[in-house]
């Protein structure tokens, strides 16, 4: 039987093409050079450089601080993610029962979207400040809240903030999941389930579940890369490194730090890190989704 083959158009990779450019330039070239120097001592100024095989990494696995900042990252990121996602899918639920003025609700949550980190992080330093901020007022009356100085204040303080940006996110796509879901479905369970309860977790719950593994995979994402700006203008990893997460101690390390070539294994390493984390996700996780 004679394999019969199709010609095609070129066109569609030309659409393509400037996407893939970005990704090659701002992507591929920069992991391809931080590969190429955590092999080598750089010299501050640039000036020169010494090949040290693995030393880099050798030196970064050793450091109490790396594996302080990697547990911080991972507590950082549970709680993020946890609360941002719970907090959006009960608010998309309460909105999704609202009759009168619903535009006006869904537009009120989602207003924080459009404010970057780093604004975020701003707001915060007034919120949490010691002679004006509300919050940290109200934190005293409760406690001796001090973020600058606690190492449990300034988390709180770093979660609060993170959890606030995000959860608008979070909430147009389950606000989104939840108008999908077929009015006859509602109507089946409203007869069969006379608990509102029960039925959001038989069957609202499992019906969302594509769209809360998209916003699991997008909110870890957001709790190890995007919330720098926030950490930058906050607590700057303060008290005494416990609130630096990975991408922030590469900072530190390489910008402050001047030490190139450790900041760059400890890249290396992130970036081996987040795909053995994908994997899992896309491995273990994605076969109990029902598209």
């Amino acid at each position: 039987m004679n394999k019969r083959t199709f010609k095609h158009s070129a066109l569609p990779y030309f659409f393509i093409a400037p996407q893939l450019l970005i990704i090659a330039v701002f992507f591929v070239w920069p992991a391809l050079q931080s590969v190429n120097m955590s092999f080598y001592l750089q010299d501050p100024f640039g000036f020169s450089s010494t090949f040290v095989g693995l030393q880099n990494y050798i030196d970064v696995l050793k450091n109490p601080n790396y594996f302080k900042s990697f547990r911080f990252t991972l507590l950082f990121s549970l709680l993020v993610t946890f609360f941002s996602l719970a907090l959006a899918l009960l608010l998309a639920v309460k909105a999704d029962q609202v009759i009168r003025a619903k535009n006006s609700y869904n537009t009120l949550i989602i207003w924080p979207y459009a404010i970057a980190p780093a604004v975020a992080g701003l707001l915060a330093v007034f919120l949490f400040d010691s002679h004006v901020g509300p919050l940290y007022q109200l934190f005293n009356q409760m406690w001796h809240f001090d973020h600058k100085l606690d190492s449990f204040d300034a988390t709180l303080a770093l979660v609060l903030v993170s959890v606030w940006k995000q959860v608008s996110v979070n909430f147009v796509y389950f606000i989104a999941g939840l108008q999908g879901i077929p009015h006859s479905v509602k109507e089946a369970a409203a007869i069969d389930c006379k608990s509102r309860t029960k039925r959001f977790w038989t069957i609202t719950f499992p019906l969302l579940a594509p769209t809360t593994f998209f916003l699991l995979v997008i909110n870890i994402t957001y709790a190890f890369f995007e919330t720098f700006g926030i950490i930058d203008t906050l607590t700057r990893g303060r008290p005494s490194g416990e609130t630096s997460t990975l991408v922030y101690k590469i900072y530190q390390d390489g910008f402050l730090g001047a030490d190139l070539g450790g900041s760059s294994a400890q890249s290396v390493l992130l970036m081996v890190f987040v795909m053995l984390l994908t994997v899992v996700q896309f491995r273990f996780l994605e076969k109990k989704i029902h598209y």
